[in-house]
């Protein structure tokens, strides 16, 4: 530990300390005074900071950027994980996206690669309807994409634009297709951690003509604290080939229309934990 790190204020400490969990998954307090070269009482001072924006969650001795049942991750920490499935399911995504189409993504990182793909320009004109910053941004400039942007009370946490102006937004369109993920499918519904959240993508839902959910395998077989919709409301779920045989019975037992994504192409080494 440098002497100049120990010079640092608590803003600029809790950013750095941010960035590190954000980047490892998770940190013990005692790993991070050692890091940070100050008290276990102040590391957990900052850590309640944290915690308190909602950036990590504390658990007995330490502190974690992955989810939970009732907490969903940073955005920063879930562009880093799973991103050989995430592209692999946008691949196969990309294949029901047709010139001409109006299509709706949710604030989701899985969506945001169908985003990238979009960048390439090959699939013109589209119009793309969006509440994620991210996907905005990377499309803003796209020629032949007619963007539209929902908007609402911008949540910096997900990047997104979420609550009773989003929903209305979204309510007052109709499209082709709306591709959405959500943290957690078990026993035929989609689940997801925060409310204000899954009030935007039920709008979503209703909103379009079709939907397609899109999950890495580690979200099966898991539930969290809101139960998003049935997964009867989808007309087509994707998911990577890492699915374990079990959870694909889950989804034929509750008469899931599913395809599985091969990351054959795309693997290499991503972070064992997903997020939307």
């Amino acid at each position: 530990m440098s002497a100049g790190n120990t010079q640092q204020g608590p803003a600029a400490r809790q950013s750095a300390m941010a960035e590190q969990v954000l980047a490892d998954g998770s940190a013990t307090a005692a790993e991070l005074a050692e890091r940070f070269g100050v008290s276990l009482m102040t590391i957990h001072r900052d850590l309640d900071e944290l915690e308190r924006q909602g950036i990590v969650r504390k658990f007995r001795g330490g502190v974690t950027a992955q989810p939970s049942g009732v907490f969903e991750s940073n955005v920063q920490y879930r562009l880093k994980t799973m991103r050989a499935e995430k592209a692999a399911v946008a691949d196969h995504a990309l294949r029901l996206v047709e010139p001409g189409m109006a299509i709706m993504l949710d604030d989701s990182t899985s969506t945001l690669e169908i985003a990238r793909r979009l960048r390439l320009g090959e699939i013109t004109p589209l119009t793309v309807v969006t509440n994620f910053l991210e996907a905005l941004n990377l499309l803003s400039d796209q020629r032949g994409i007619h963007l539209m942007a929902l908007g609402g009370d911008y949540d910096p946490l997900h990047s997104s634009f979420l609550g009773v102006s989003c929903v209305e937004a979204v309510q007052s369109l109709r499209v082709d297709v709306c591709f959405a993920s959500t943290s957690a499918v078990h026993g035929g519904y989609a689940y997801h951690q925060e409310q204000h959240i899954v009030s935007v993508k039920r709008a979503m839902l209703d909103s379009a003509a079709r939907n397609v959910l899109l999950i890495d395998h580690t979200k099966l077989s898991r539930t969290a604290l809101h139960r998003v919709a049935p997964l009867s409301r989808f007309d087509l779920v994707l998911v990577d080939d890492g699915a374990p045989a079990d959870a694909l019975r889950d989804l034929d037992e509750h008469k899931v229309r599913y395809e599985v994504c091969a990351t054959n192409a795309t693997r290499g080494g991503d972070d064992p934990a997903g997020a939307t």
